[in-house]
Protein backbone atom coordinates (compact mmCIF):
# COMPACT_ATOMS: atom_id res chain seq x y z
CA UNK A 1 0.00 0.00 0.00
CA UNK A 2 1.19 3.51 -0.74
CA UNK A 3 2.40 5.78 2.06
CA UNK A 4 -0.27 8.12 3.39
CA UNK A 5 -0.58 10.82 6.03
CA UNK A 6 -2.94 10.50 9.00
CA UNK A 7 -4.60 13.62 10.42
CA UNK A 8 -6.51 13.98 13.69
CA UNK A 9 -8.83 16.97 14.13
CA UNK A 10 -8.91 19.11 17.30
CA UNK A 11 -12.31 17.76 18.36
CA UNK A 12 -10.97 14.18 18.50
CA UNK A 13 -7.92 15.30 20.44
CA UNK A 14 -10.15 17.03 23.00
CA UNK A 15 -12.30 13.89 23.23
CA UNK A 16 -9.17 11.87 23.88
CA UNK A 17 -7.94 14.22 26.59
CA UNK A 18 -11.25 14.88 28.34
CA UNK A 19 -13.64 12.03 27.53
CA UNK A 20 -14.12 8.54 28.87
CA UNK A 21 -13.28 6.68 25.68
CA UNK A 22 -9.52 7.27 25.89
CA UNK A 23 -7.49 5.55 23.19
CA UNK A 24 -10.62 4.41 21.34
CA UNK A 25 -11.28 8.02 20.35
CA UNK A 26 -7.79 8.21 18.85
CA UNK A 27 -7.87 4.84 17.09
CA UNK A 28 -11.17 5.39 15.27
CA UNK A 29 -10.01 8.18 12.93
CA UNK A 30 -6.69 6.43 12.35
CA UNK A 31 -8.31 3.15 11.30
CA UNK A 32 -10.95 4.95 9.21
CA UNK A 33 -8.16 6.67 7.30
CA UNK A 34 -6.40 3.33 6.84
CA UNK A 35 -9.63 1.92 5.36
CA UNK A 36 -9.86 4.84 2.95
CA UNK A 37 -6.20 4.34 2.00
CA UNK A 38 -6.90 0.65 1.30
CA UNK A 39 -9.77 1.67 -1.01
CA UNK A 40 -7.53 4.19 -2.78
CA UNK A 41 -4.97 1.44 -3.30
CA UNK A 42 -7.70 -0.94 -4.56
CA UNK A 43 -9.05 1.58 -7.09
CA UNK A 44 -5.65 3.11 -7.95
CA UNK A 45 -7.28 6.51 -7.44
CA UNK A 46 -8.31 8.79 -4.59
CA UNK A 47 -11.78 10.33 -4.12
CA UNK A 48 -12.69 12.40 -7.20
CA UNK A 49 -9.20 11.88 -8.62
CA UNK A 50 -8.95 11.82 -12.40
CA UNK A 51 -6.45 9.24 -13.62
CA UNK A 52 -6.07 6.76 -16.48
CA UNK A 53 -5.16 4.02 -13.97
CA UNK A 54 -8.50 4.13 -12.09
CA UNK A 55 -9.95 0.62 -11.58
CA UNK A 56 -13.44 1.59 -10.39
CA UNK A 57 -15.45 4.04 -8.26
CA UNK A 58 -16.48 4.46 -4.63
CA UNK A 59 -20.04 3.73 -3.56
CA UNK A 60 -20.47 5.13 -0.05
CA UNK A 61 -19.71 3.13 3.10
CA UNK A 62 -21.26 0.98 5.80
CA UNK A 63 -20.79 0.94 9.58
CA UNK A 64 -18.77 -1.83 11.21
CA UNK A 65 -17.72 -2.35 14.83
CA UNK A 66 -14.25 -3.58 15.77
CA UNK A 67 -13.75 -4.84 19.32
CA UNK A 68 -10.26 -4.16 20.67
CA UNK A 69 -8.52 -4.07 24.00
CA UNK A 70 -9.17 -0.34 24.24
CA UNK A 71 -12.90 -0.63 23.57
CA UNK A 72 -15.37 -0.98 20.70
CA UNK A 73 -14.56 1.17 17.67
CA UNK A 74 -17.19 2.48 15.23
CA UNK A 75 -15.70 2.36 11.75
CA UNK A 76 -16.86 3.44 8.29
CA UNK A 77 -15.93 0.77 5.75
CA UNK A 78 -15.92 2.10 2.15
CA UNK A 79 -17.68 0.29 -0.72
CA UNK A 80 -16.90 0.21 -4.41
CA UNK A 81 -19.54 -0.03 -7.16
CA UNK A 82 -18.53 -3.53 -8.22
CA UNK A 83 -18.60 -4.81 -4.64
CA UNK A 84 -15.08 -6.24 -4.98
CA UNK A 85 -13.30 -4.32 -2.21
CA UNK A 86 -12.38 -6.34 0.89
CA UNK A 87 -10.33 -4.96 3.73
CA UNK A 88 -7.75 -7.11 5.50
CA UNK A 89 -7.93 -4.89 8.57
CA UNK A 90 -10.59 -6.80 10.51
CA UNK A 91 -9.33 -10.28 9.82
CA UNK A 92 -5.69 -9.53 10.54
CA UNK A 93 -6.36 -7.49 13.66
CA UNK A 94 -9.11 -9.57 15.23
CA UNK A 95 -7.70 -13.04 14.75
CA UNK A 96 -5.05 -12.91 17.48
CA UNK A 97 -7.16 -10.53 19.58
CA UNK A 98 -10.07 -12.95 19.45
CA UNK A 99 -7.85 -15.87 20.40
CA UNK A 100 -6.54 -14.03 23.45
CA UNK A 101 -10.01 -12.96 24.56
CA UNK A 102 -11.39 -16.48 24.03
CA UNK A 103 -8.73 -18.02 26.24
CA UNK A 104 -9.64 -15.56 28.98
CA UNK A 105 -13.37 -16.11 28.49
CA UNK A 106 -12.94 -19.87 28.75
CA UNK A 107 -11.28 -19.39 32.12
CA UNK A 108 -14.32 -17.50 33.33
CA UNK A 109 -16.91 -19.89 31.91
CA UNK A 110 -15.13 -23.01 33.15
CA UNK A 111 -14.78 -21.63 36.64
CA UNK A 112 -11.00 -21.91 36.81
CA UNK A 113 -10.30 -18.20 36.84
CA UNK A 114 -9.90 -15.48 39.39
CA UNK A 115 -12.03 -12.35 39.74
CA UNK A 116 -9.22 -10.47 38.01
CA UNK A 117 -9.59 -12.55 34.83
CA UNK A 118 -13.29 -11.72 34.72
CA UNK A 119 -12.46 -8.04 35.12
CA UNK A 120 -9.99 -8.30 32.22
CA UNK A 121 -12.53 -9.86 29.84
CA UNK A 122 -15.11 -7.22 30.74
CA UNK A 123 -12.53 -4.49 30.21
CA UNK A 124 -11.43 -5.95 26.89
CA UNK A 125 -14.86 -6.45 25.41
CA UNK A 126 -17.23 -4.30 27.44
CA UNK A 127 -19.45 -7.20 28.55
CA UNK A 128 -19.51 -10.67 30.08
CA UNK A 129 -19.80 -13.83 28.01
CA UNK A 130 -22.14 -16.81 28.10
CA UNK A 131 -21.12 -20.37 27.24
CA UNK A 132 -23.05 -20.17 23.96
CA UNK A 133 -21.15 -17.02 22.96
CA UNK A 134 -17.83 -18.68 23.75
CA UNK A 135 -18.84 -21.75 21.72
CA UNK A 136 -19.84 -19.67 18.68
CA UNK A 137 -16.71 -17.53 18.67
CA UNK A 138 -14.51 -20.57 19.25
CA UNK A 139 -15.96 -22.32 16.22
CA UNK A 140 -15.32 -19.31 13.99
CA UNK A 141 -11.71 -18.93 15.06
CA UNK A 142 -10.99 -22.67 15.03
CA UNK A 143 -12.04 -22.83 11.37
CA UNK A 144 -9.56 -20.08 10.47
CA UNK A 145 -6.70 -21.69 12.40
CA UNK A 146 -7.48 -25.15 10.98
CA UNK A 147 -7.49 -23.79 7.42
CA UNK A 148 -4.06 -22.25 8.00
CA UNK A 149 -2.52 -25.26 9.76
CA UNK A 150 -3.75 -27.79 7.16
CA UNK A 151 -2.92 -25.78 4.02
CA UNK A 152 -0.92 -27.52 1.32
CA UNK A 153 2.84 -26.91 1.08
CA UNK A 154 3.20 -28.68 -2.29
CA UNK A 155 3.31 -25.59 -4.49
CA UNK A 156 6.78 -24.51 -3.28
CA UNK A 157 10.03 -26.03 -2.12
CA UNK A 158 11.64 -24.93 1.15
CA UNK A 159 15.46 -25.15 1.04
CA UNK A 160 15.87 -23.74 4.58
CA UNK A 161 14.09 -24.94 7.70
CA UNK A 162 14.31 -23.55 11.26
CA UNK A 163 12.73 -25.37 14.21
CA UNK A 164 12.33 -24.71 17.92
CA UNK A 165 9.98 -25.49 20.80
CA UNK A 166 8.45 -23.65 23.75
CA UNK A 167 6.70 -24.84 26.89
CA UNK A 168 3.37 -23.54 28.23
CA UNK A 169 1.35 -24.32 31.34
CA UNK A 170 -1.97 -26.01 30.57
CA UNK A 171 -4.69 -27.34 32.86
CA UNK A 172 -5.17 -31.03 32.07
CA UNK A 173 -6.76 -33.84 34.08
CA UNK A 174 -7.32 -31.62 37.08
CA UNK A 175 -3.74 -30.38 37.32
CA UNK A 176 -1.46 -27.81 35.71
CA UNK A 177 0.98 -29.55 33.38
CA UNK A 178 3.76 -28.40 31.07
CA UNK A 179 2.91 -28.73 27.38
CA UNK A 180 5.33 -28.48 24.46
CA UNK A 181 4.56 -26.42 21.36
CA UNK A 182 6.82 -27.25 18.41
CA UNK A 183 7.19 -24.64 15.66
CA UNK A 184 8.69 -24.69 12.17
CA UNK A 185 9.66 -21.79 9.89
CA UNK A 186 10.60 -22.35 6.26
CA UNK A 187 12.31 -20.09 3.74
CA UNK A 188 10.91 -20.93 0.33
CA UNK A 189 12.56 -20.95 -3.08
CA UNK A 190 11.59 -17.29 -3.59
CA UNK A 191 13.33 -16.26 -0.36
CA UNK A 192 10.13 -15.56 1.64
CA UNK A 193 9.76 -16.72 5.22
CA UNK A 194 6.69 -18.77 6.12
CA UNK A 195 5.52 -20.28 9.40
CA UNK A 196 4.88 -23.82 8.21
CA UNK A 197 3.03 -25.25 11.18
CA UNK A 198 2.84 -26.08 14.86
CA UNK A 199 2.37 -29.24 16.92
CA UNK A 200 1.44 -29.65 20.58
CA UNK A 201 2.75 -32.55 22.64
CA UNK A 202 2.97 -33.58 26.28
CA UNK A 203 6.75 -33.40 26.09
CA UNK A 204 9.64 -32.68 23.72
CA UNK A 205 10.51 -36.19 22.56
CA UNK A 206 11.91 -37.83 19.45
CA UNK A 207 8.47 -39.27 18.73
CA UNK A 208 6.86 -35.83 19.03
CA UNK A 209 9.33 -34.26 16.60
CA UNK A 210 9.01 -37.24 14.26
CA UNK A 211 5.24 -36.84 14.23
CA UNK A 212 5.49 -33.08 13.58
CA UNK A 213 7.98 -33.43 10.73
CA UNK A 214 5.88 -36.26 9.27
CA UNK A 215 2.83 -34.01 9.37
CA UNK A 216 4.70 -31.26 7.51
CA UNK A 217 5.89 -33.74 4.88
CA UNK A 218 2.37 -35.13 4.43
CA UNK A 219 1.23 -31.58 3.61
CA UNK A 220 3.92 -31.37 0.93
CA UNK A 221 7.06 -29.99 2.61
CA UNK A 222 9.99 -30.81 0.33
CA UNK A 223 13.33 -29.56 -0.94
CA UNK A 224 14.88 -29.09 2.53
CA UNK A 225 18.65 -28.68 2.22
CA UNK A 226 19.59 -26.95 5.50
CA UNK A 227 17.88 -27.20 8.91
CA UNK A 228 18.77 -25.08 11.95
CA UNK A 229 17.79 -26.11 15.49
CA UNK A 230 19.13 -26.67 18.96
CA UNK A 231 20.89 -29.94 19.77
CA UNK A 232 17.87 -31.80 21.17
CA UNK A 233 18.73 -35.40 20.34
CA UNK A 234 15.19 -36.37 19.35
CA UNK A 235 14.82 -33.39 17.03
CA UNK A 236 18.14 -33.99 15.28
CA UNK A 237 17.28 -37.67 14.84
CA UNK A 238 13.84 -36.83 13.39
CA UNK A 239 15.37 -34.30 10.97
CA UNK A 240 17.92 -36.75 9.65
CA UNK A 241 15.29 -39.46 9.23
CA UNK A 242 12.87 -37.09 7.50
CA UNK A 243 15.39 -35.39 5.20
CA UNK A 244 18.33 -37.74 4.52
CA UNK A 245 21.50 -35.92 3.46
CA UNK A 246 20.48 -32.48 4.76
CA UNK A 247 22.96 -30.07 6.35
CA UNK A 248 22.12 -29.75 10.05
CA UNK A 249 23.20 -26.45 11.62
CA UNK A 250 23.34 -26.45 15.41
CA UNK A 251 22.05 -23.10 16.69
CA UNK A 252 25.11 -21.05 17.61
CA UNK A 253 23.27 -19.09 20.31
CA UNK A 254 22.34 -22.31 22.12
CA UNK A 255 25.80 -23.75 21.54
CA UNK A 256 27.47 -20.64 22.95
CA UNK A 257 25.38 -20.90 26.12
CA UNK A 258 26.22 -24.61 26.44
CA UNK A 259 29.95 -23.84 26.30
CA UNK A 260 29.78 -20.88 28.69
CA UNK A 261 27.79 -22.94 31.21
CA UNK A 262 30.87 -25.18 31.53
CA UNK A 263 33.34 -22.28 31.68
CA UNK A 264 34.67 -20.93 35.01
CA UNK A 265 33.41 -17.38 35.64
CA UNK A 266 36.91 -15.89 35.58
CA UNK A 267 37.55 -17.24 32.08
CA UNK A 268 34.21 -16.40 30.44
CA UNK A 269 35.26 -13.09 28.90
CA UNK A 270 38.15 -14.84 27.20
CA UNK A 271 35.85 -17.70 26.13
CA UNK A 272 33.52 -15.19 24.46
CA UNK A 273 36.48 -13.96 22.40
CA UNK A 274 37.49 -17.51 21.46
CA UNK A 275 33.95 -18.41 20.41
CA UNK A 276 33.73 -15.28 18.27
CA UNK A 277 36.94 -16.29 16.49
CA UNK A 278 35.80 -19.87 15.92
CA UNK A 279 32.21 -19.21 14.86
CA UNK A 280 33.14 -16.36 12.53
CA UNK A 281 35.74 -18.37 10.62
CA UNK A 282 35.63 -18.21 6.83
CA UNK A 283 35.36 -22.00 6.43
CA UNK A 284 35.44 -25.15 8.51
CA UNK A 285 39.08 -25.74 7.63
CA UNK A 286 39.82 -22.21 8.87
CA UNK A 287 37.80 -22.97 12.00
CA UNK A 288 39.87 -26.15 12.58
CA UNK A 289 43.14 -24.20 12.38
CA UNK A 290 41.85 -21.62 14.84
CA UNK A 291 40.63 -24.34 17.19
CA UNK A 292 43.99 -26.10 17.18
CA UNK A 293 45.67 -22.80 18.11
CA UNK A 294 43.55 -22.32 21.26
CA UNK A 295 42.67 -25.88 22.35
CA UNK A 296 45.70 -26.13 24.68
CA UNK A 297 44.77 -22.87 26.39
CA UNK A 298 41.14 -23.98 26.84
CA UNK A 299 42.18 -27.38 28.22
CA UNK A 300 44.27 -25.64 30.87
CA UNK A 301 41.59 -23.12 31.92
CA UNK A 302 38.22 -24.76 31.12
CA UNK A 303 38.54 -28.52 30.46
CA UNK A 304 34.77 -29.13 30.76
CA UNK A 305 34.08 -26.43 28.18
CA UNK A 306 36.65 -27.99 25.85
CA UNK A 307 34.66 -31.23 25.90
CA UNK A 308 31.49 -29.37 24.83
CA UNK A 309 33.42 -27.57 22.09
CA UNK A 310 34.88 -30.79 20.71
CA UNK A 311 31.47 -32.42 20.76
CA UNK A 312 29.59 -29.70 18.91
CA UNK A 313 31.84 -27.25 17.07
CA UNK A 314 31.64 -29.06 13.74
CA UNK A 315 27.80 -28.96 13.74
CA UNK A 316 27.74 -25.38 15.00
CA UNK A 317 29.78 -24.27 11.97
CA UNK A 318 28.03 -26.44 9.35
CA UNK A 319 26.56 -23.26 7.85
CA UNK A 320 30.05 -22.22 6.77
CA UNK A 321 29.63 -24.57 3.81
CA UNK A 322 27.07 -22.12 2.34
CA UNK A 323 27.76 -18.85 0.52
CA UNK A 324 28.52 -16.05 2.97
CA UNK A 325 25.23 -14.16 2.59
CA UNK A 326 23.27 -17.12 4.06
CA UNK A 327 25.52 -17.86 7.00
CA UNK A 328 24.40 -15.07 9.33
CA UNK A 329 20.66 -15.64 8.75
CA UNK A 330 20.81 -19.42 9.20
CA UNK A 331 23.32 -19.90 12.01
CA UNK A 332 20.78 -19.42 14.85
CA UNK A 333 17.09 -20.00 15.57
CA UNK A 334 16.66 -16.30 16.40
CA UNK A 335 13.80 -15.78 13.94
CA UNK A 336 11.67 -18.30 15.86
CA UNK A 337 12.92 -17.07 19.23
CA UNK A 338 11.64 -13.56 18.43
CA UNK A 339 8.26 -15.00 17.42
CA UNK A 340 8.14 -17.01 20.66
CA UNK A 341 8.65 -13.76 22.55
CA UNK A 342 5.45 -12.46 20.91
CA UNK A 343 3.60 -15.56 22.12
CA UNK A 344 5.02 -15.07 25.62
CA UNK A 345 3.74 -11.50 25.65
CA UNK A 346 0.18 -12.78 25.25
CA UNK A 347 0.77 -15.75 27.53
CA UNK A 348 1.58 -13.45 30.45
CA UNK A 349 -2.05 -12.31 30.47
CA UNK A 350 -3.33 -15.90 30.61
CA UNK A 351 -0.53 -17.60 32.61
CA UNK A 352 -2.29 -20.98 32.71
CA UNK A 353 -4.26 -22.07 29.65
CA UNK A 354 -7.64 -23.64 30.50
CA UNK A 355 -7.22 -26.50 27.98
CA UNK A 356 -5.15 -27.71 25.06
CA UNK A 357 -7.58 -26.25 22.53
CA UNK A 358 -6.99 -22.74 23.83
CA UNK A 359 -3.23 -23.19 23.31
CA UNK A 360 -3.67 -24.32 19.72
CA UNK A 361 -6.16 -21.52 19.13
CA UNK A 362 -4.02 -18.66 20.44
CA UNK A 363 -0.67 -19.87 19.13
CA UNK A 364 -2.27 -20.92 15.83
CA UNK A 365 -3.89 -17.50 15.38
CA UNK A 366 -0.59 -15.74 16.03
CA UNK A 367 1.16 -18.12 13.63
CA UNK A 368 -1.39 -17.44 10.88
CA UNK A 369 -1.13 -13.68 11.43
CA UNK A 370 2.67 -13.64 11.39
CA UNK A 371 2.73 -16.01 8.41
CA UNK A 372 0.65 -13.51 6.41
CA UNK A 373 2.99 -10.66 7.30
CA UNK A 374 6.13 -12.61 6.41
CA UNK A 375 4.89 -14.32 3.24
CA UNK A 376 3.43 -11.15 1.73
CA UNK A 377 6.08 -8.72 3.01
CA UNK A 378 9.63 -7.96 2.11
CA UNK A 379 11.71 -10.87 0.80
CA UNK A 380 13.93 -12.30 3.55
CA UNK A 381 16.70 -13.68 1.32
CA UNK A 382 17.66 -13.59 -2.36
CA UNK A 383 18.18 -17.18 -3.46
CA UNK A 384 20.22 -16.93 -6.68
CA UNK A 385 23.56 -17.49 -4.97
CA UNK A 386 22.21 -20.52 -3.11
CA UNK A 387 20.96 -22.26 -6.26
CA UNK A 388 24.27 -21.52 -8.01
CA UNK A 389 26.08 -23.04 -5.02
CA UNK A 390 23.77 -26.06 -5.01
CA UNK A 391 24.44 -26.69 -8.70
CA UNK A 392 28.16 -27.08 -7.93
CA UNK A 393 27.55 -29.25 -4.83
CA UNK A 394 25.47 -32.31 -5.85
CA UNK A 395 23.55 -34.10 -3.10
CA UNK A 396 25.70 -37.21 -3.35
CA UNK A 397 28.77 -35.05 -2.70
CA UNK A 398 27.16 -33.49 0.38
CA UNK A 399 26.17 -36.89 1.75
CA UNK A 400 29.72 -38.22 1.38
CA UNK A 401 31.34 -35.33 3.24
CA UNK A 402 32.78 -36.40 6.60
CA UNK A 403 34.85 -34.41 9.12
CA UNK A 404 38.52 -35.33 9.12
CA UNK A 405 40.07 -37.15 12.04
CA UNK A 406 41.51 -33.96 13.45
CA UNK A 407 38.23 -32.02 13.27
CA UNK A 408 36.01 -31.46 16.33
CA UNK A 409 33.28 -34.03 15.67
CA UNK A 410 29.74 -33.94 17.11
CA UNK A 411 29.02 -36.67 19.59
Amino acid sequence: MATFEITIDDEKIQELLQGDRGMAALLEPILNQILQAEMTDHLSAGPEERTDDRQGYRNGSYERQLTTRVGTLELEVPRDRKGEFQTALFQRYQRSEKALVLALMQMVVQGVSTRRVKEITTELCGREFSKSTVSRLTGELDEQVKAWSSRSLQEKSYPFLVLDAMHLKVRRQGAVRSTTVMLAVGINEAGQREILGLETAFGETAEGWRRFIGQLKSRGLSGVEVATSDAHEGLVQALREGFPGLIWQRCQAHFRRNVLDQTPSGYRDRMHQILDQLLEASSQSDMQRRFEDVSGEIEENAPAALEVLEGGLFDATAVLALPGKYQRRLRTTNMIERFIEEIRRREKVIRIFPNLGSVERLVGALCAETHEEWSTGRRYLTMDAFFEWKATHPTRELESEEPTATAPVAA
